[in-house]
């Protein structure tokens, strides 16, 4: 095959590493499809992943590509591979240890592809994938959501955040929770969560209200998170460290967990997206020739601010 480009690094390390290269794609293997990018959206887990936080599940092998959540036009398919097919408009997530959405291609497992609802954007569509599916499996799947429960959520303007609170309220659920002050409990306030508190709250103040606490930043302590609790409550927490698959194990309410490809999960948040149910933000587009200085602003001043950052192809 052709070269391609993309961002790409050849050691672990910070945003230095980063280099916008050619590179020769793999051809799809059994149940896996090519994609033709239009848009790859960034997430905290690209540069966790850069940096070498997870290297036991991503390996040692370079060069490695960076990025996760694309939308595109599929380019070609592997054997096996029955659902999707050339030239359809699709959206999803490279596996944790192939990555490379931040690339004119890139090569994923079909389960982690779904058809892109026409009435969103490339751009719309590449902000959905991690986060949205993150949120549904901690809520839906793992949290056992149910209409007339209340949920608070730690961090509910990041993309998981405000991913979960629409989801929440969709599924019939009252939802509170944190944020920094300022602007950011106007926006709180629009997706229609209700208390608002600051992050370094009083739990006490709020203690046995909710039926799920879903720290999406990883930073709440579980003293506070029991706290907020009902009886019978879950504690859902997607960050994860060694002692928090430990506590994880242990009977309890405390949960960890790591998003998986699952067509119908993925695809039923992305209808959701296309109904307008659930809305992620584009802070700011860059084109990917340009997109390494964009990353390394996003990465050390966590800017843009309000919405996702978004690479497009075009």
């Amino acid at each position: 095959m052709t070269a391609i480009k993309r961002i790409q690094y050849h050691r672990y390390g910070g945003p230095e590493v980063m280099r916008f290269e050619d590179f020769e794609p793999t051809r799809p293997g059994p149940g896996e499809v090519l994609v033709r990018v239009k848009a790859a959206a960034a997430n905290p887990m690209d540069w966790k992943i850069r940096n070498g936080e997870m290297k036991i599940m991503t390996g040692r092998q370079f060069p490695r590509g960076l990025g996760h959540d694309f939308a595109g036009v599929v380019a070609a398919v592997g054997a096996h591979v029955g659902r999707l097919g050339v030239g359809d408009e699709v959206l999803g997530g490279a596996g944790i240890k192939a990555a490379g959405a931040f690339a004119e291609m890139v090569v994923a497992e079909e389960k982690a592809v779904v058809a892109k609802p026409v009435s969103l954007s490339w751009e719309e569509a590449a902000a959905i994938p991690v986060v949205g599916l993150t949120a549904f499996q901690a809520l839906v799947g793992t949290g056992k959501l149910r209409a007339g429960q209340a949920v608070f959520i730690h961090g509910c303007l990041g993309g998981v955040g405000r991913s979960a609170a629409q989801i929440a309220v969709a599924h019939g659920a009252t939802v509170g929770g944190s944020c920094r002050g300022g602007v950011a409990v106007r926006e709180a306030h629009d997706l229609g969560l209700s208390p608002i508190v600051d992050f370094d709250f009083d739990a006490t103040k709020l203690a046995g209200r909710f039926d799920i606490v879903f720290d999406t930043a990883g930073t709440l302590p579980v003293t506070a998170a029991r706290a907020l609790l009902k009886p019978g409550g879950r504690i859902i927490d997607i960050n994860p460290t060694p002692a928090k698959f430990l506590r994880s194990a242990l009977p309890g309410p405390y949960r960890v967990l790591i998003g998986k490809p699952v067509v119908e999960d993925l695809d039923a948040v992305a209808q959701a997206a296309g109904k307008g149910i659930l809305r992620l933000p584009v802070a700011r587009a860059v084109p990917l020739g340009k997109a390494i200085a964009a990353l390394t602003e996003l990465e050390r001043n966590r800017t843009p601010k309000g919405g996702k950052l978004v690479i497009t192809t075009e």
